[in-house]
């Protein structure tokens, strides 16, 4: 059973790659839990709608992975954005951790970790250095990107 999960991580980030946010939602469970330090915890759709979000809006999109494994019921995987955030210009390269938790051939927990302070450094600039690290920012940026996540399905 490993061999079959971490062929749907790596099918998984192929389809990222290509910016293929079908076939990502295609790996995740239809109650899938998403969490990550930007969009917080989505459930089924949402998490699957973050990904047609971001694949439909990347600009100068590149992305890597690595050290990807599995058992039966959990994996991991590494790996590499680097984009540019349109809201200010600004290229980010952002290095997140995977893990992900597998029930019947799919993915059922997938949760992202990574520097916040870091990513805010790179794509708000000196403010995100001042600030990246305090609540108040974390909170913006999550607030930020839910109300583009709301607005993107309200346009579908």
């Amino acid at each position: 059973m490993s061999d079959v999960h971490s062929a749907l991580i790596t099918r998984f980030y192929q389809a990222f790659q290509r910016l293929d946010a079908e076939a990502m939602a295609a790996c995740y469970t239809d109650d899938v839990v998403f969490s990550d330090p930007a969009f917080g915890e989505l459930h089924g759709r949402d998490a699957s709608d973050m990904w047609r979000m971001l694949t439909t809006r990347a600009k100068d999109f590149s992305l890597s992975f690595d050290n990807v494994r599995a058992d039966e019921r959990t994996g991991a995987a590494h790996w590499v954005a680097t984009y540019l955030f349109s809201q200010t210009g600004n290229v980010v390269v952002n290095e997140i951790q995977a893990r992900f938790v597998f029930r019947d051939g799919k993915i059922c927990e997938h949760h992202d970790s990574f520097d916040l302070w870091k990513w805010s450094r790179q794509a708000l600039g000196f403010k995100g250095l001042l600030l990246g690290w305090t609540p108040l920012v974390s909170n913006a940026v999550r607030a930020q990107a839910l109300k583009g996540l709301r607005a993107f399905q309200a346009s579908r």
